[in-house]
């Protein structure tokens, strides 16, 4: 299949120009002025921007958590973020404690077969690590899998936290083989001792998640993180950072040249603790870890993007329906499944607070949304850029248009939308995966089962040196 993608502006992380596009089979061949190529089909992207396929390198599909799972899969979930502009996925396989990380990546792999959309790579999430048996496993993900970055938990004692041996261990581990950890850092020992007590006092609404997960927890958890990291000669990634206080202990560790590095996510960008404060029992829709923030946080982390504190906006999607799934936790609140819906919404989102209202330049959007998680992961440059020889991952995105975001139109599988009724501006029109077109005017055209799992190389090389800004 040839195509042709003619009169766009194509925006890179780097590169803002008028040009044609000519894609042939699965890769990007030619880029210039007026292309008069033979073509199978012809896409007019005249007033449009053209733009690098998005990349979320953090989302839970088809994930058992909290008695039940998350609610869209491989297939649901997938079509939506292809709705939203995003292309490539990294999702979290996930070891059960005490077992084999390559059968967790086998589960994993047939969770996504012949159901995804778009391309996709995966995570491990690490709960044990003990020398002999799974040191070894997680040499053989990194070396022969493909699977170059592993998430470990300083939250959730008795389910997913490690102790800081572990992480250290896993840390050194990445570094010896060009991969990266993922933290989620929050100090969940304390975080317990705080529930406990909010529970004891007879505090179980929804709004009590927020209150009992301070914004200190996680800059502890963040400040260790790091110093493990430092001391294990390795980077480290931040996941899903939403405070201030957080920030902070990253900007002060990227001052000093440590190659730590962090995501935030679009719920920390656009909301705050106030959603836990609606009537009855509205403020479950929000419950998620971390925690919304109260509002001035906001503008902190928007900073942070535009200096390159933080590089990337991911998702964090891990969809629950408020009926019969959120509900599980009416009547306490540690009941309630951690996390919300998002994929299909990021790039609009992220445009529309950032360049549309002056915060970033179109480049900078680029970066956040697609070239920097490509960068960091491992995937650049046959991810996250527009350049002869990438993947025709391209997106056609109309910065004019507005739409209005509602669970009524939304393609994830879930009942509400936590951005229910917010106009944004910056839609994304058609959207080819590995040259195929998968969205065309808003429409899915595409097959399930198209995407690939996609195979990330050494890590390390890629971050040094560290991931630049574009201002």
């Amino acid at each position: 299949m040839k195509t042709l993608i003619k009169n766009g502006r194509i925006v890179t992380a780097v590169d803002d120009y008028f040009a044609d596009i000519f894609i042939d089979g699965e890769t990007i061949t030619t880029i210039g002025k007026k292309l008069d190529l033979p073509a199978d089909k012809i896409i007019d992207a005249n007033g449009k921007l053209v733009i690098p396929g998005g990349i979320d390198p953090h989302t839970h599909m088809d994930m058992p958590f909290g008695g039940t799972t998350s609610n869209d899969d491989f297939r649901t979930g997938t079509i939506a973020a292809a709705h939203g502009g995003t292309t490539t996925i990294i999702d979290f396989a996930i070891q059960p404690k005490g077992q084999s990380m390559l059968k967790a990546l086998d589960v994993w792999h047939e969770k996504a077969q012949g159901k995804a959309s778009i391309d996709y790579g995966f995570h491990m999430i690490v709960t044990d690590l003990t020398p002999s048996d799974h040191v070894p496993e997680m040499r053989r993900l990194m070396k022969d899998e493909g699977v170059l970055s592993c998430k470990l938990f300083m939250a959730y004692p008795g389910v997913l936290l490690v102790d800081d041996a572990t992480i250290f261990r896993a840390m050194g581990i990445a570094s010896e083989h060009g991969g990266l950890i993922c933290m989620h850092a929050e100090n969940g020992i304390v975080i317990n001792e705080i529930i406990a007590r909010a529970l004891a006092e007879g505090k179980t609404a929804p709004k009590y998640h927020a209150l009992t997960r301070p914004t200190k927890a996680e800059a502890e958890g963040v400040n260790r993180a790091i110093a493990l990291a430092e001391m294990a000669g390795s980077p480290v990634y931040i996941v899903h950072l939403s405070c201030y206080d957080a920030l902070k202990k990253v900007k002060e560790a990227r001052d000093v040249g440590i190659p730590a590095f962090a995501e935030t996510c679009p719920q920390y960008l656009f909301l705050d603790y106030s959603y836990y404060e609606k009537p009855g029992f509205e403020g479950a829709k929000y419950v998620m870890t971390p925690a919304l923030r109260e509002k001035w946080n906001q503008e902190e982390l928007w900073t942070g993007l535009k200096m390159n504190d933080l590089q990337v906006v991911s998702t964090d999607h891990c969809p629950f329906c408020f009926k019969d799934q959120k509900e599980l936790g009416i009547n306490d609140f540690t009941k309630i499944p951690n996390g919300g819906p998002g994929v299909e919404d990021r790039m609009s989102l992220v445009f529309n607070g950032g360049v549309a209202q002056g915060r970033i330049s179109l480049n900078r959007f680029v970066e956040i949304t697609s070239t920097s998680a490509a960068k960091i992961f491992g995937l650049f440059p046959r991810k996250g850029t527009i350049a002869v020889g990438s993947d025709a991952d391209i997106v056609i995105f109309d910065a004019n248009k507005k739409r209005t975001i509602s669970a009524k139109t939304h393609h994830m599988n879930v009942d509400y939308s936590c951005y229910e009724g917010m106009e944004v501006i910056g839609v994304t029109e058609t959207v080819l995966s590995r040259g195929s077109v998968i969205i065309e005017n808003g429409n899915y055209v595409g097959k399930p089962g198209h995407g690939k799992y996609i195979k990330r190389s050494n890590i390390q090389e890629a971050l040094r040196p560290t991931v630049s800004a574009s201002y």
